[in-house]
């Protein structure tokens, strides 16, 4: 933590420096206006895939200790070069990798083989019942031929 005390002097944590006020008057914006030439945040530069290739094809046919005065004519890097050697070669491999055909297959929402389990075992459910109530129906009529009464509450013998 910096003090100033009364007197013009800064504190910095017990050395002290003689330092006169006018040093530590603040500047307004008003008082002094911002260079023009200098931007506020520096500008990232893009570079042409035609570029690119233009800049390796010239750097593959310098003679041997030409390719720095290549590179500071064009205000580059050799990281550039080894980058766009290396994007150059994927390129090529994804251009002669073998291509799928057909039709693209369609997006597959994270639900939906969740959704199919689920009406599969719906249908199955659905089939189970209706074998069931088959069931009873005819345990209903032989109990009837039989003259066996059931023991079922007065809701369920009307149905």
């Amino acid at each position: 933590m910096v003090k100033v005390a009364k007197n013009g002097r800064k504190d910095l944590g017990g050395n002290s420096a003689s330092i006169s006020n006018d040093h530590l008057k603040l500047i307004s914006p008003t008082d002094q206006a911002p260079d023009p030439e200098v931007a506020d945040r520096p500008v990232r530069r893009k570079f042409t895939a035609a570029y690119k290739l233009r800049i390796l094809r010239e750097a593959e046919q310098c003679p041997p200790g030409q390719v720095g005065v290549l590179l500071r004519r064009e205000g580059l890097y050799s990281s550039h070069l080894t980058n766009w050697r290396r994007q150059r070669e994927e390129a090529e491999r994804e251009a002669l990798a073998p291509q799928k055909r057909g039709r693209r297959a369609k997006d597959v929402h994270p639900l939906a083989h969740r959704v199919t389990e689920l009406e599969r075992e719906n249908e199955r459910l659905k089939q189970r019942l209706a074998k069931a109530e088959i069931i009873i129906d005819v345990q209903k009529k032989i109990s009837s031929l039989l003259g066996i009464s059931s023991n079922l509450p007065e809701s369920d013998k009307d149905n």
